[in-house]
């Protein structure tokens, strides 16, 4: 309870939940448990009406999904939900922004990974001051 009062990281607070609950109508989820939501009333500065996303878990924005992330901007009217964005079969799945976790990608010679730098191979010439 103490988190939904204070916690903003794991979820929406229970301010946020007021708000949604007064203002805000489920437009739909995606396959990674995030929940889009619709102003009922025109409140933005432009006449439109407010979209957002309420997070499952941890709030990372990429976390939100290529679809989603066209209807919240506005590039697509219809939601995801009503209107499928279409899948190519080269297109790979989305994955979130793994930086900073012990999935992030490390390259060779990296000191994060094993702290081993590949020996020169001659290419490299030092300079000197003159």
């Amino acid at each position: 309870m103490l988190g939904k009062i204070f916690g903003w990281t794991s979820g929406a607070t229970i301010g946020t939940l007021f708000t949604i609950g007064k203002r805000g109508t489920l437009v739909g989820t995606d396959e990674l448990g995030n929940r889009y939501y619709q102003s009922r009333d025109n409140i933005s500065y432009d006449g439109r009406k407010r979209r957002w996303v309420v997070y499952n878990g941890y709030a990372e924005a990429s976390k939100v999904t290529p679809d989603w992330h066209g209807w919240l901007r506005y590039t697509y009217d219809e939601p995801p939900t009503e209107s499928p964005l279409l899948r190519r079969r080269w297109e790979l799945e989305h994955r979130p922004n793994m930086t900073g976790t012990p999935l992030a990608w490390r390259p060779p010679g990296s000191l994060a990974a094993d702290g081993q730098r590949p020996a020169a191979i001659g290419d490299y010439e030092a300079w000197t001051p003159e």
